[in-house]
């Protein structure tokens, strides 16, 4: 996922960029990394070209840290467009059914919408960045071509209808990681009869990345270019923000010898997130604890070497 580069600053720490309209994940990243000079950078979730919003971006030793981000829990903007299917899901494709859009269908929009919440199943659709013997399916999908998916378990925390004008429905997802806005702005139009695609899809946050710590857009970044190499670090985010919202967990120098070691310890039991910040008892940070299918804890001591 991360980029290299021979040449340019080491710089280290995160950035939530605004993904600006017509530009993919990788080339919004690619500018970033020429207008500030980056030696190593990489991103944390792709996003739809025709999709803006919070692009979490790593710079150096911060992309150890990005798998850390890419597990949080996405929140969206999204404009669906009832009545018309598209090749694409989305208003790119070419318009493949249309349905007349009656009170009838806006009248169980509410219900119809809410069956929606909770630990759903998707099929991943063509268009996607997923990959078949090495080929993205997007390119599989433009040569005409369809191949077997695996459906996949996601968790749609909520959706909030926010505005609905004539066909036109605004509204605003919370969802876990690998959920395809498209797929369930399909299904949804599927489950209502008059089907329906994303019309405008807005991410505005990754985790805490985009509330907390708010997005900065490409022409903001563009004043940063020519600044000295310690102007510009300043401006990023520390790496520890990658996994502030881990609880944290302070346990005996002896314990976290033994963790060192091998031995195996429970999980705190009363912790729901899988992953829990372990400080010792003069409060250093030293490592990440994840839980593992044992109930144990799998200990990262990396952390020191990053921050």
């Amino acid at each position: 996922m991360a980029k290299k580069s021979k040449s340019g600053r080491d710089l280290h720490g995160l950035l939530v960029l605004d993904k600006p309209l017509g530009l993919s994940s990788n080339h919004a990243l690619q500018r970033v990394k020429r207008l500030l000079n980056a030696k190593k950078v990489g991103h944390t979730g792709t996003l739809d070209p025709l999709a803006t919003g919070a692009l979490v971006l790593c710079f150096g030793r911060a992309t150890k840290m990005a798998d850390h981000v890419t597990e949080a829990d996405k929140t969206y903007h999204v404009v669906a467009k009832l009545g018309e299917q598209t090749e694409t899901g989305d208003q790119e494709g070419q318009i493949t059914n249309r349905q007349n859009v009656t009170q009838e269908h806006l009248d169980r929009l509410v219900s119809v919408v809410q069956g929606f919440v909770g630990k759903i199943e998707q099929l991943p659709p063509m268009y996607s960045a997923l990959k078949k013997d090495g080929v993205p399916l997007y390119k599989l999908a433009r040569e005409g071509k369809s191949v077997p998916r695996t459906p996949r378990f996601v968790q749609i925390h909520s959706i909030e209808i926010n505005g609905v004008d004539g066909d036109r429905v605004g509204m605003k997802v919370t969802c876990t990681k690998g959920t395809y806005i498209r797929t369930l702005v399909e299904d949804i139009g599927a489950k209502l009869g008059c089907y329906a695609h994303v019309a405008e899809l807005r991410r505005l946050s990754v985790g805490h990345f985009g509330e907390r710590y708010p997005m900065i857009d490409i022409d903001a970044l563009e004043r940063y270019g020519n600044q000295p190499a310690y102007n510009v670090q300043r401006m990023l985010l520390p790496i520890e923000t990658a996994f502030l919202d881990y609880p944290v967990y302070q346990m005996k120098n002896a314990l976290i010898l033994a963790l060192e070691q091998g031995m195996a310890l429970k999980y705190p039991p009363k912790v729901k997130c899988p992953h829990i910040r372990i400080y010792d008892t003069d409060q250093v940070l030293r490592g990440l604890g994840t839980r593992n299918s044992h109930n144990n804890i799998d200990f990262n001591r990396q952390i020191s070497q990053v921050l």
